[in-house]
């Protein structure tokens, strides 16, 4: 499945990308950034990285399952990631005071 148009990166690719960076380093902060820089390719429109982000997540999570450590070891990542989205993507107001005008 094509993830980013603007590139023509493909889910697979994006896969790939993520696994070689987690063989590099399994406990990496990995962001969609960091996967465009191993593609040697970089965002445009950065419409995609909403499904980068969860691509990270999922092949992230299947690694540490797959991994020596114990299910009782690993956090669900997309569990918390959404309960984030949930938390901080509610806010409209970008944390400004109510009394705040730009003009």
């Amino acid at each position: 499945m094509l993830i980013c148009h603007c590139n023509l990166i493909t889910e697979r690719e994006i896969e790939e990308a993520i696994l070689d960076l987690l063989e590099q380093d399994p406990w990496s902060l990995i962001v969609p950034a960091k996967v465009y820089h191993s593609l040697r390719k970089r965002g445009r429109c950065c419409g995609c990285f909403p499904n980068v982000v969860e691509t990270i997540i999922r092949v992230t999570e299947a690694y540490h399952l797959r991994s020596e450590a114990s299910g009782m070891d690993v956090v669900s990542h997309l569990d918390r990631v959404r309960g984030l989205r949930a938390e901080y993507g509610s806010r409209t107001h970008e944390g400004r005071k109510a009394g705040h005008r730009a003009a």
